[in-house]
């Protein structure tokens, strides 16, 4: 039983260890770039031995898709996959409010990473095909639901949004200031308007 307990606690000391490298990995990524963070900077910053840090993420790239993995999974916990596409999109504001150090992270992570032959290029080609497909499936269910006109392509109109989508993360992380509210409420109700058109107008 007392060994059992030690186990506990130095695993929970291990775990702790590990999220705090990741929290001072993701800001100091957010503020200098892969490229310009160096794996001895983070366990410097974190307070661990260079070996401590490599006792949890073996190379400088696992230690990126564990960021990112992080990032993926704060996305996921927030988002409905099966939800109305328009709800989806009035609540996209929430994720900048509530986590803009991990927007500012995928934007910087994102651009070192426009090279094919970037370490990171293909989970983020993946991560966006992956994206513009669920925003085509939201559509499609519309369409099938009868709430969404059927002469749209869902798959041109999702990368439309996502083109919105990528768009404002970079445009609110060069200006703060932009009144993200405003913005998307009149992209939604221009969105929901094109989506719906021919049904209303052919409504007696």
């Amino acid at each position: 039983m007392a060994d059992q307990r030690r186990y506990a606690t130095l695993f929970a000391r291990g775990e702790d260890r590990r999220q705090r490298i990741l929290s001072v990995a993701a800001r100091m990524l957010t503020r200098n770039g892969g490229r310009g963070t160096t794996l001895g900077q983070i366990a410097a910053e974190a307070g661990v031995t260079p070996a401590g840090l490599l006792h949890h993420f073996a190379s400088k790239e696992q230690l990126l898709n564990a960021v990112l993995d992080a990032r993926d999974a704060d996305d996921l916990a927030n988002a409905d996959l099966t939800g109305d596409i328009i709800e989806q999109l009035e609540r996209v504001t929430e994720r900048f409010e509530r986590s803009a150090d991990l927007v500012g992270l995928f934007i910087v992570l994102l651009t070192e990473n426009l090279d094919p032959q970037a370490p990171l290029h293909e989970r983020f080609q993946r991560r966006y095909r992956d994206s513009v497909e669920i925003i085509a499936e939201c559509i499609r269910r519309g369409q099938r639901a009868g709430r969404y006109r059927r002469d749209l392509d869902p798959a041109v109109k999702a990368a439309e949004i996502a083109a919105f989508l990528f768009g404002m993360e970079t445009s609110w992380l060069l200006d703060p200031s932009i009144p993200l509210t405003e913005v998307f409420r009149g992209y939604t109700s221009s969105l929901a308007r094109e989506l719906t058109s021919s049904l209303q107008s052919s409504t007696p």
